[in-house]
């Protein structure tokens, strides 16, 4: 039995995108309200839309945002094994670098990943 063929362009995009927002809804209780995935060459980029939990936004209005990053750290940190895992699997490269970050107004969360080489 032949390997399964790679997925390559939107069908990889979307296959990301369901991925990283199953692993997110996993962790939190809860997913973005939407989610895009897009590629070039070696780089892989999610944006998630509508992320933060309600506690994050309740931490926020009391302006302090520094304590929401530092929680939104802490869950990428515990999610990036599992985000990584899922690149891999969905790409067959090896992820050299993860890179997350969170924007709280408007809420936007990105996952980027490096790969070892280029789709």
């Amino acid at each position: 039995m032949s390997p399964p063929t790679p997925l390559v362009g939107g069908e990889l995009n979307a296959a990301v995108t369901r991925a990283l927002v199953g692993i997110h809804h996993d962790y939190l209780g809860r997913g973005p309200s939407t989610a895009s995935t897009f590629h070039y060459e070696n780089v892989i980029v999610t944006l998630m839309y509508d992320v933060l939990t309600r506690a994050d936004k309740k931490i926020s209005e009391s302006s302090r945002m520094d304590a929401v990053n530092t929680i939104r750290h802490l869950y990428q940190e515990t999610m990036e094994g599992d985000f990584t895992a899922a690149i891999e699997t969905l790409t067959g490269r090896k992820v050299v670098a993860f890179i997350s970050g969170n924007h709280a107004a408007p809420d936007i969360a990105s996952e980027l990943f490096i790969l070892d080489s280029p789709l």
